[in-house]
């Protein structure tokens, strides 16, 4: 069974390869290939901007009658991505760049608006050189000058990175943690002590309100003695001054808390006779009255 990858091929020993023939295509013939868009363009037909880098089927050819330094110069053609209006554009070898041909209009690019004003500046440079020595003296000099200056600053940057190489990371984080919690406990002390001290004054300042309160406030009014009235009316009748005395003596009987352990009390019927005899006795006041005495 033979090789499924085969890299040597068989010749046969008759074999000739001017027998061969050979296809003859036209020079102008296209291919078509994969390539992105070189540029940012617009495209002309319906406006849709086309960015740099996005992928087109394109058709390439070699454009006939047209080299630069031998090298040929290739034409492409791609169609706009929303009203498919075909868009060309070439190589430029001399400037190492594209040019649009029609179909679309290359936006603005600030990067290849410098290199231009760069080679601008360049040639007027050589020409001035071309004709005047002493513009070339001293257009040498401030070369001279701006190399000098650079070579300082490098050798500057060189003296700052050796003297950063011997420093010790490691002590220089130590430090700083050191530092950072010295610094949180003297702001957590700080703090604590004004605490105390805003405690100290509320408390002083609470003192001196209780103090003030005290000192302001009027003496407490006597309680009144529910008997007082029994003292100043001595003329009542002794009827309702006994009335009055039996139920004092019944409450204080049965409310005192402190009184020593008595018999049971009276049952409710005694207390309602007790009631019953003073309204009666009450009721019969007039005329015990006007009954003479002796």
């Amino acid at each position: 069974m033979s090789e499924r990858k085969v890299l040597n091929k068989y010749y046969p020993p008759d074999f000739d390869p001017s027998k061969i023939p050979k296809l003859k295509l036209p020079k102008d013939r296209q291919y078509v290939v994969r390539l992105m868009a070189p540029f940012n363009m617009r495209c002309k037909t319906c406006g849709e901007y086309i960015y740099k880098g996005k992928k087109f089927n394109a058709r390439k050819e070699t454009v006939q009658n047209e080299v630069y330094l031998g090298l040929p110069i290739f034409r492409f053609y791609i169609k706009c991505t929303r009203c498919l209006a075909e868009i060309t554009f070439k190589t430029d070898p001399e400037n190492t760049d594209y040019t649009v041909e029609h179909g679309a209009t290359r936006n603005f690019q600030a990067e290849k608006l410098l290199e231009e004003e760069e080679k601008r500046v360049q040639k007027e440079r050589e020409d001035e050189e071309l004709n005047n020595p002493m513009k070339v003296l001293e257009n040498r000099t401030k070369d001279s000058k701006l190399e000098m200056e650079v070579l300082e600053n490098l050798q500057e940057l060189k003296d700052l990175n050796q003297r950063q190489a011997h420093v010790d990371f490691e002590a220089m984080l130590r430090q700083h943690r050191l530092s950072e919690e010295a610094r949180q406990k003297q702001e957590q002390e700080e703090d604590e002590r004004e605490a105390a001290s805003l405690v100290e004054e509320s408390r002083k300042r609470r003192l001196l309100e209780d103090s003030d309160s005290e000192e302001d406030a009027p003496a407490p009014a006597p309680r009144p003695n529910p008997t007082a009235i029994l003292d100043e009316h001595q003329d009542w009748d002794p009827s309702f001054v006994l009335c009055h005395r039996l139920a004092k003596v019944r409450v204080s009987t049965k409310l005192s808390p402190g009184s020593p352990v008595r018999s049971p009390p009276p049952s409710v019927s005694s207390d309602r006779a007790l009631t019953v005899w003073c309204f009666f006795l009450l009721l019969l006041q007039p005329q015990i009255n006007r009954v003479p005495v002796g």
